[in-house]
């Protein structure tokens, strides 16, 4: 049976769709790029209804694409199967179906310009692009798997983002991905092929100024802080279940204290690491108070993923999602840093419409009495006898606003970023491995360096070119810690002095382009 050409055109888009989300990481399949030109052919193949057909195909990508790039949420709601099992497929396909949505847009708005001639690469790139940075910011956005952190983070593509960051590097890969497409095309041959050629001569560029810029980097300082992170393997069904506190207590502690090369000055519990509210630990009387102080040498922080308590009016509690910084001394604990959680997770931290989604049956995933509450937006914090540092807890490492931000106000640019993550919600699947990578591009982005946390993988320490450092990484169902040296931070990059300033010149360069394709074809 022959497809007619409508649904050939909506196969080709979906499968589109499949073959860019592959080329993401762990995968890195990167012929997969070559799914853009499939996608911009889909854009140009016009049927009776040239508008709906464009929209329909562009969320058919979407769908592929994200079908692939977000399947592992189902995890997160098996942890608990009795509970929150039946929400799984939903999860899975609204989630894909509805961020589609910004890629059916995309093509939409592509097809509305309808472009002609090798220009039309250009506006392709601007209308996916823009739609991503709208992805990236509506309803308190999910930038996952943009196309520009398609390259591996650490990788000579990927510096880049140090110009442009993310955004603009994900314009620049949908250009280059779709200039294939113009092969196919009936425009004369020279220019079709000198079109192609730039494109080629660009993505020489793009490998050749990663290059020079990794093989500019600086010595490590022997003598700069000295960091272990504790990754205590612990599965997420175990971990919330009060009986097992004991337990996992004593794994993170002994942990903590095994032996180390050299003095260690800080050492990492990743988010939310004890199924208990940090107030209670360290009250007075607490058995676990100090047992604290006992696992850290005298002037040795701890930096803690924990859930606090605060008392909000009427004398009820507000629950955060928080960092705790601990330092021993003359030993007792001092708390010398706290950062709650600004960005929180919908569905996974707090119901969006809470008393709405509950009378229909839905409920946050958080091991709380109460959703989470929202702190103020991240700013970087100095810990007695460490260097300055910008926490950022689970998914706020997606957002470069919010470390840019950060790391831009006067007097407060820190020397080192810190990721803690619980991304033992979704098991042994793509999804930690992904975060990883996407997390990284922060490090590119400012120039410092990161460290990450997790309880079951994956935890490393970064370097301020987005590379893990050699030999410190715990990868999934790892249990142990990394002592690893703190990578020097580089100066303030292009993209931390201007943002996303290049970025909207590219999506100006698009409209011009799109301005120039029309006035040519009248």
């Amino acid at each position: 049976m022959r497809l007619s050409p409508a649904w050939a055109a909506r196969f080709l888009a979906l499968t589109a769709g499949l073959a860019a989300a592959f080329a993401h990481p762990p995968f890195g399949l990167l012929p997969g790029l070559l799914g853009y030109a499939a996608l911009l052919r889909a854009g140009d193949t016009v049927g009776p209804r040239p508008l709906r057909s464009a929209f329909l195909r562009g969320w058919l990508a979407g769908l592929g694409y994200f079908a692939v790039g977000v399947w592992w949420v189902t995890e997160a709601f098996l942890v608990d199967i009795r509970a929150h099992g039946w929400m799984a497929p939903f999860a899975l396909v609204f989630l894909s179906g509805g961020l589609a949505l910004f890629w059916g847009a995309a093509l939409l708005l592509y097809r509305l310009i309808a472009p002609k001639g090798v220009w039309r690469v250009l506006v392709f790139a601007g209308a996916l692009a823009g739609l991503e940075w709208l992805r990236g910011h509506i309803l308190t956005g999910f930038p996952w798997n943009l196309p520009g952190e398609t390259w591996r983070a650490g990788s000579a593509p990927s510096q880049a983002a140090s110009v442009v960051g993310v955004y603009g590097l994900t314009w620049v890969t949908l250009a280059l991905a779709a200039a294939p497409a113009l092969l196919l095309d009936k425009t004369p041959r020279a220019r079709r092929v000198a079109a192609v050629g730039l494109a080629l001569a660009a993505l020489a560029g793009l490998y050749g100024f990663g290059m020079l810029r990794l093989a500019g980097a600086p010595a490590d300082d022997p003598h700069a802080t000295q960091v272990r992170v504790v990754q205590a393997n612990v599965d997420q069904k175990e971990k919330w279940k009060p009986e097992n506190l004991e337990l996992l207590f004593s794994t993170y502690e002994s942990l903590t204290r095994q032996p180390a090369a050299k003095p260690v000055d800080v050492v990492i519990w990743p988010e939310g690491a004890l199924p208990a509210v940090i107030d209670d630990l360290v009250a007075p009387g607490s058995p676990y108070t100090p047992r604290l102080a006992g696992m850290l040498a005298p002037g040795q922080t701890l930096m803690m993923g924990a859930n606090r308590a605060g008392v909000a009016e009427g004398g009820t509690y507000d629950y955060f999602n928080s960092l705790v910084a601990f330092r021993r001394e003359d030993g007792g604990l001092q708390v010398t840093g706290v950062y709650d959680k600004y960005k929180l997770v919908p569905f996974g931290e707090f119901l969006p419409m809470g008393a709405l989604a509950t009378r229909v049956g839905f409920r946050s995933l958080v091991h709380m009495p109460e959703d989470f509450t929202a702190g103020p937006p991240p700013r970087s914090i100095a810990p007695a006898g460490l260097p300055r540092v910008l926490p950022l807890v689970c998914y706020e490492a997606l957002f470069p606003e919010l470390a840019r931000a950060a790391a831009r106000r006067p007097g407060e640019r820190p020397s080192w970023l810190l990721n803690v993550s619980n991304d033992a919600w979704f098991g042994a699947t793509s999804g930690p491995l992904q975060h990883l990578s996407l997390a990284s591009y922060r490090a590119i982005e400012e120039g410092i360096p990161m460290v990450r946390a997790t309880p079951t993988g994956v935890s490393a320490v970064i370097d301020a070119f987005g590379r893990t450092v050699p030999g410190a990484q715990l990868g999934q169902g790892k249990l142990g810690v990394i002592d690893a040296t703190l990578p020097p931070a580089l100066g303030e990059t292009t993209y931390s002095r201007f943002g996303d300033v290049i970025f909207a010149f590219m999506l100006m360069l698009a409209g011009v382009s799109a301005l120039l394709s029309r006035i040519l074809r009248d």
